[in-house]
């Protein structure tokens, strides 16, 4: 690998819009992939192996604070910083009426989509310069019937992130929020069961399409 390369760093990389976003960048970044499931991570790095890219492995919680300290640490320490961080690690519970959220469901959706993206902002934003980009992914289904989990907590992410793209317009880094097309992934059929999957957007397609938009292709 050479050292010199400009790194990526996906979290929720090892399926659906992540391991698309990861694949597609690993052709001109060292990606660092960050998931839980350790399978899935080296099926992709399979497959940025095949078309000549690198990457460098993390499988850890997001949620986990100690981890991801130490993570950002070796970060700065082998590379100095990030030249683009794709965020895209999101829980969503299960459809249901509102009255029957239960904690558990509540608070990892809390915990993954809330305190987890407000802990990767304070701990990644010393290793982004004024020229790094910060990608982050909206899905608006706040107020809708059964959404109320993820709705909510889908929303309050994109607060918090809105709060910091309008804070780093004039100082960087640039701060991105766009919004992918209905996509043909697990969690989507988990709210959806049923749905005609072949009217909807392939992951590889979109993550293309949205490192345009951002003017990172």
């Amino acid at each position: 690998m050479n050292e010199a390369k400009k790194i990526a760093l996906v979290t929720g990389a090892s399926r659906g819009l992540g391991a698309a976003l990861a694949l597609e960048l690993s052709k001109t970044h060292h990606v660092m992939a960050v998931a839980r499931t350790t399978g899935a991570l080296e099926e992709l790095d399979d497959k940025i192996q095949a078309i000549g890219g690198s990457a460098t492995l993390a499988p850890m919680d997001i949620t986990d604070k100690g981890a991801m300290a130490h993570l950002c640490r070796s970060i700065h320490d082998r590379w100095g910083g990030v030249d683009i961080w794709a965020h895209t690690a999101i829980y969503g519970p299960a459809m249901m009426p509102t009255p029957d959220l239960d904690d558990k469901g509540w608070k990892r959706a809390m915990d993954l989509n809330v305190e987890a993206t407000r802990n990767l902002i304070f701990m990644l934003n010393p290793l982004l310069s004024d020229s790094s980009t910060a990608l982050f992914f909206h899905d608006d289904h706040a107020g809708e019937k059964y959404f109320a989990g993820y709705g909510a907590t889908k929303a309050a992410q994109m607060a918090l992130v809105g709060s910091w793209a309008a804070e780093t317009t004039k100082l960087g880094p640039n701060v991105v929020i766009t919004s992918p097309k209905p996509l043909a992934t697990s969690m989507r059929t988990r709210f959806f069961p049923g749905e005609d999957r072949s009217v909807l957007a392939r992951v590889e397609d979109e993550a293309l399409r949205l490192l345009q938009d951002a003017g990172l292709r």
